[in-house]
């Protein structure tokens, strides 16, 4: 197992454009299956996603040259995947296929309160997996709110990743919410999820 010891991993703030169809294979493989009802065709799920990111709301993991890691955030000023507006989905889908994009995609949409920060997943590249890049992705994005001034971090995790709420736990998020919709499962890809919120203590 590659662990950090062997690994000199370098965590960044922002990445630079060139990197985003490479990001956006690891997005697509955190969270394809969620996207995969929105825009069915995987080659154009890519190339919208490497044309919406917006970098400066993430951190990212470097080994060398290569983004083997993601963690997006949003704050009132913007988010990651900000450049996934109705109209940027319906320019590049056409108008039907953009609409039904975007009415999936609204289901996910989680919009900060006033002095929170939300979580916008974190991937790791599967061949980096179990060497500690998550969790300092996470504590990346817990230094940048308590930087920041913002009061909580909120992430919602869905009830198939015990693994992810598991590290969540371990940096002190609380459960405050568990919603189940197996309705939605078909559309979706998972059946329920937990909300869940770290109170940021100021240093």
């Amino acid at each position: 197992m590659l662990t950090q010891s062997n690994m000199n991993i370098s965590i960044n703030k922002s990445w630079d454009l060139e990197k985003s169809e490479t990001v956006a294979r690891l997005y697509e493989e955190a969270f394809g299956a969620k996207f995969s009802s929105a825009i069915p065709d995987k080659t154009k799920r890519l190339a919208i996603l490497s044309r919406s990111f917006i970098p400066e709301f993430s951190y990212v993991a470097v080994i060398g040259d290569e983004v083997v890691g993601l963690a997006g955030f949003q704050v009132p000023e913007g988010s990651l995947t900000g450049g996934m507006s109705f109209s940027k989905l319906q320019q590049e889908l056409g108008a039907f296929s953009g609409l039904w994009a975007g009415l999936v995609l609204s289901l996910f949409e989680r919009k900060p309160k006033l002095g929170e920060l939300v979580m916008d997943g974190i991937v790791v590249d599967g061949n980096y997996r179990g060497s500690g890049i998550g969790s300092e992705l996470l504590d990346s994005i817990i230094s940048h709110a308590r930087d920041n001034g913002f009061d909580t971090v909120r992430l919602d995790v869905i009830d198939s990743n015990p693994r992810a709420r598991k590290l969540y736990e371990s940096k002190g998020f609380v459960a405050i919410k568990t919603e189940h919709f197996p309705y939605l499962k078909w559309l979706i890809g998972f059946s329920g999820s937990t909300t869940m919120v770290l109170k940021v203590v100021s240093q």
